[in-house]
């Protein structure tokens, strides 16, 4: 993931708005996938690899098949934003209403019922760390983070104010093989697949 230089202060919204249309011009030009933090703008030059994605496509197969009908787990396009805080993210699967779906332009990230972030191998502070931070500012009420690197995951709820800004309260982890409840739906993580270890790793 490679950071470029450039800074998004709240005061600053056509700095923000520069960025924004940047990424979304190279969304559609130059490979991998990029957001924007209040750091600047973040790039990730990797594809995602096949266990990532299988994992996406299992869950949300298992999410849509216990949520009523109007709601989806929603992969792919486009963002969602609050360009008063200079954040733009895509996560992995948006749980979101079909009726907030509608209209033109990015999600308002307060309309998601949940994010779900499956980690990056190579750049797993973004999903665990700076993810972490910016869900919760942006007002997205649950966060559910999988990691194929350790079978391992946590989802994070219960909005609160901190020193440092909004900040989710509650975490529950749960390990690859357990129930895990995101939102109001239980599903299983039985069979979710994992990384192959690379030499000199450990499991």
């Amino acid at each position: 993931m490679t950071p470029v230089p450039g800074d998004a202060p709240r005061s600053a919204s056509h700095v923000y708005r520069a960025m924004r249309d940047f990424v979304r011009t190279a969304d559609d030009t130059l490979p991998g996938k990029w957001e924007v933090t209040r750091e600047g703008i973040v790039h990730d030059t990797r594809s995602p690899t096949g266990p990532h994605e299988l994992t996406a496509a299992r869950l949300r197969r298992r999410l849509e098949g216990v949520m009523p009908e109007e709601i989806v787990a929603h992969t792919g396009r486009p963002d969602v934003e609050m360009e008063s805080e200079g954040i733009m993210r895509r996560p992995d699967i948006m749980v979101i209403a079909e009726a907030d779906m509608e209209g033109q332009g990015s999600f308002d990230p307060r309309t998601l019922i949940a994010a779900v972030e499956i980690v990056s191998r190579s750049h797993p502070d973004d999903d665990w760390v700076t993810k972490l931070r910016d869900y919760p500012l942006i007002g997205v009420p649950a966060y559910a983070v999988f990691d194929p690197r350790t079978g391992e995951g946590a989802v994070f709820t219960d909005i609160h104010s901190t020193a440092e800004g909004p900040r989710y309260a509650t975490r529950t982890d749960f390990v690859y093989g357990e129930d895990v409840t995101i939102a109001d739906w239980t599903i299983s993580t039985e069979g979710l697949p994992r990384y192959e270890a690379r030499k000199g790793e450990q499991r």
